[in-house]
């Protein structure tokens, strides 16, 4: 059954800093070409994240150049005041490294393979556009998507909010090419808190999901089939 068109899609170069959307791109055997293929770790080898440190989401990243499958382009840094940097550059990461309070470094891999790790849970994020308009409208206030770091965002031909807590177990069928397998709906932590335009905490959107939808929003899926995606390309609901 057909149910919708890719409306947005964004990957994240670099762990818990604010991504790009993009109008194509690969979906890998890990997921979005690129998604959360350059971390930050601290002196525990942990990855830093908006959880141990919010105003990492102030801080944007974007590839530099096409995609290639031996190497990465480097990514471009945007600091929060406007500074902007390329990966490879010491200061944004001393910035970084004074404002947390921690020793850093970096890494990254390879273009063929990230991880489960600096991927979540799972290889893709899905959301509707109906459950963000349904949250809007329950929270008084507009609520921006990258405060859920979705990759895929659906425009539902139907707006049924939270249909897509429905796929699970499911297959999407995308485009061409792409098929992915809806696994699981996506429990939500502090992070949706943190408004990425400023860094502010909003605690009630969090507590405003665990009332109202068992505090999940959105879906994680994995990847069956890879290939290329593009916005706009048709999204169907199958059983196998």
């Amino acid at each position: 059954m057909e149910v919708g068109r890719i409306k947005e899609m964004t990957r994240h170069p670099v762990k818990s800093m604010t991504g790009e959307k993009v109008q194509h791109t690969k979906v890998m055997p890990y997921g979005l070409y690129g998604d959360r293929s350059h971390v930050l770790l601290d002196e525990k080898e942990s990855f830093l994240t908006i959880t141990q440190f919010a105003d990492l989401v102030q801080y944007r990243a974007s590839f530099s150049g096409s995609e290639s499958l031996d190497a990465y382009p480097e990514p471009h840094i945007v600091t929060p005041n406007g500074q902007k940097y390329m990966w490879s550059d010491l200061e944004w990461l001393k910035e970084i490294e004074s404002k947390s309070l921690r020793q850093l470094s970096r890494k990254s891999y390879h273009p063929e393979h990230v991880p489960i790790g600096p991927i979540e849970e799972e290889h893709l994020l899905i959301v509707t556009d109906a459950s963000l308009q349904s949250l809007s409208q329950s929270w008084g206030q507009d609520v921006d998507d990258r405060r859920f770091r979705p990759n895929l965002e659906i425009n539902l031909f139907e707006k049924t909010p939270f249909v897509e807590k429905e796929w699970v177990g499911k297959f999407l069928r995308i485009g061409e090419e792409v098929i992915l397998e809806v696994v699981k709906p996506c429990e939500r932590c502090m992070i949706i808190t943190v408004d990425p335009a400023d860094g502010t905490k909003q605690p009630g959107l969090l507590k405003k999901l665990v009332k109202e939808q068992n505090n999940v929003f959105g879906v994680y899926a994995r990847v069956i089939q890879k290939g290329e995606i593009s916005t706009g390309d048709r999204v169907f609901v199958t059983e196998q």
